[in-house]
């Protein structure tokens, strides 16, 4: 049996490490699933979601040429083409909803963003004096211990 790049392939997961699980697929080959590939969800603890012994279905990501097989275990699983048309569709509505309201409101308004330019000016001027006020008790303190310009004598 040759293994293909995109073939899926049902195995069963004979080992697990902290950065994947190893699948046996039969006729004494090995693969590979990474942790990254083995959910779409953020995997911290791969023991979370597989165990050795689990029937699993994989796809063929890569065959190198020494013999490892890359797999995953995430882009077996088919997504189904609905969810992502109604996707499509709900986002294509939304838009046309936001351009719709965007014709409709009346333009004589103040932009946000000049009220938060004065917050924004007020929020830094704020951060520059506290930041300057630290700096300058920070050289005070170690100015004197380093023997530096200015500092002070005992």
């Amino acid at each position: 049996m040759s293994i293909e790049v995109g073939a899926k392939l049902s195995g069963k997961v004979s080992g697990i490490t902290d950065f994947g699980a190893f699948v046996d697929l039969g006729d004494k080959k090995t693969g590979l699933v990474h942790i990254s590939e083995v959910s779409n969800t953020f995997v911290k603890d791969i023991h979370e979601v597989l165990s050795v012994g689990d029937e699993v279905t994989v796809k063929v990501l890569s065959v190198s040429d020494d013999g490892k097989i890359g797999l995953s275990i995430k882009k077996a699983v088919d997504k189904p083409q609905k969810q992502n048309n109604q996707r499509r569709n709900n986002n294509h509505e939304q838009h046309n909803n936001r351009d719709k309201v965007k014709k409709n409101h009346n333009t004589s308004f103040k932009p946000k963003h000049e009220e938060k330019k004065k917050d924004f000016d007020s929020l830094l001027a704020g951060f520059l004096k506290e930041s300057e006020d630290r700096l300058t008790s920070l050289k005070r303190n170690t100015e004197g211990k380093r023997g530096g310009r200015g500092g002070r004598r005992s």
